[in-house]
């Protein structure tokens, strides 16, 4: 690209966090370059736009390619220069796209980083690898362990769009680590596909309790948390690891997805009902005081009332502090589209989801109330309105509850943990007020 040509891109990043950790790379090289790179920003800067895609569910390609056809509008507008596309839609829907919006002026895939930067005449700088620019704010980052998965789930996309599990080198790793703290990063928000299996493919074994282990003895990590773990074969020497270390949340994101036994082996999830349940109680009995998070599935092909009373029933059972669900969508190219078929109706899953959601309001406001009273260690996130808004251990950004302590109470420093006592709660979030001198902040 000829200094004649404009110099400032736009990333936006559609979907999880994952997708997020990416375009904190390609940031990071774009600024290498001279660019001035932005990232979701309120308005476009009329130069060149990336838009890094999601393409899990259908709700989630949707919204991918609804942002799209608008960048596109701006660009037709002469609002914008250039729109180019990347990441899970790109790379799974590559012919499709191309031909369905010709309007895009070109199409990578998840992991194009390099070819991106060709087109923009410049070159991808390897010795930058593992450096990113953080969107998150500055004292917490989403850790990236790996890439991909070898499951292979009945319903789920993601083997087909990533490929197979490929762990990051567990030095690489806690280089990354030791460059954030130095940054200023306290928190560190461990994910992957598939959280248990790091590892395996590196050293022949799971490996995931040791880097947690060596994570936690880093000077100035002060919270870990761990994201999408699996059920089958979890690595249970991982439970003493974090009862050890107070640096490790207690709390653990681990997809369920189901508890009937039938629909399990239908959804190829590799355990049973009563091994999960036996899962559940080795977590709360291991590390006292854990808090879970879950995602579960309604309507998934052949699910029968009693499949879901069932999954009520587990929920009722095994109260967790934190769940998420959503409905089956049929995903082309998975094992589930080629042999089931979708024989739930919309607005019955749309009503088992929100009786699931309901049920869970219910134990998550119970669960939040029996808090008041407790004095909890809380980072500061933000200031929202009259309230700084924080989180405790047990609270993943975006996803989980949030403790709003009022603005007009005395003023507190953003990426500090303070002690807060809970004063009251509602179904999700904790009310509380800070009486103490903040914890050390190393």
């Amino acid at each position: 690209m000829t200094s004649a040509h404009p110099r400032t891109v736009d990333v936006i990043t559609m979907g999880c966090s994952k997708n997020l950790v990416d375009s904190e790379h390609l940031l990071r090289q774009l600024r290498e370059k001279g660019f001035q790179a932005y990232h979701n920003p309120e308005h476009t800067h009329g130069d060149i736009v990336v838009v890094n895609t999601c393409g899990f569910i259908g709700d989630a390609k949707e919204e991918s390619i609804n942002m799209i056809l608008s960048l596109c509008e701006e660009k037709a507008e002469g609002n914008l220069k250039r729109v180019y596309v990347m990441g899970c839609l790109s790379e799974r829907y590559f012919q499709e796209l191309a031909q369905e919006i010709p309007q895009v002026d070109r199409f990578f895939g998840k992991f194009n980083w390099s070819q991106l930067l060709e087109e923009l005449g410049e070159h991808y700088e390897e010795n930058l690898r593992n450096e990113r620019v953080l969107t998150t704010p500055s004292h917490y980052a989403y850790l990236k362990i790996s890439e991909g998965c070898d499951r292979k789930c009945a319903y789920c996309a993601i083997p087909i769009i990533t490929g197979g599990h490929v762990s990051r080198p567990m030095e690489e790793i806690l280089d990354e680590v030791r460059m954030l703290v130095r940054q200023g990063v306290t928190e560190f928000q461990v994910i992957a596909q598939e959280l248990t299996y790091y590892g395996v493919d590196l050293y022949g074994e799971q490996r995931l309790p040791e880097l947690v282990d060596r994570m936690a003895g880093i000077p100035g990590v002060r919270w870990i948390r761990l994201h999408y773990a699996y059920p089958t074969h979890f690595p249970l020497d991982l439970l003493p690891v974090m009862r050890r270390h107070a640096n490790v949340c207690k709390y653990l994101d681990i997809a369920l997805q189901h508890i009937s036994d039938p629909v399990l082996a239908r959804m190829r999830r590799h355990v049973t009902q009563a091994e999960t349940y036996e899962l559940i109680r080795q977590l709360r009995q291991q590390v006292p005081g854990i808090a879970l998070r879950t995602t579960l599935m309604v309507g998934f092909p052949g699910e029968t009332e009693e499949d879901f009373a069932q999954l009520l029933d587990f929920v009722r059972t095994a109260r967790f502090e934190r769940m998420g669900a959503f409905a089956y969508s049929e995903e082309e190219g998975t094992y589930a589209a080629e042999h089931y078929p979708d024989d739930i109706p919309d607005d019955v899953k749309q009503q088992r989801l929100d009786t699931l959601m309901n049920l869970q309001a219910d134990i998550s406001a119970e669960l939040c109330e029996q808090r008041v009273g407790q004095t909890l260690t809380t980072v500061i996130d933000r200031v929202e309105g009259e309230f700084y808004v924080g989180r405790t251990e047990f609270d993943s950004p975006e996803v989980d509850g949030e403790v709003l302590i009022p603005v007009k109470a005395g003023a507190l420093t953003i990426g500090h943990y303070y002690p807060v006592t809970i004063t009251g709660a509602d179904e999700y979030d904790l009310y509380g007020t800070v009486h103490q001198h903040p914890h050390e902040n190393e």
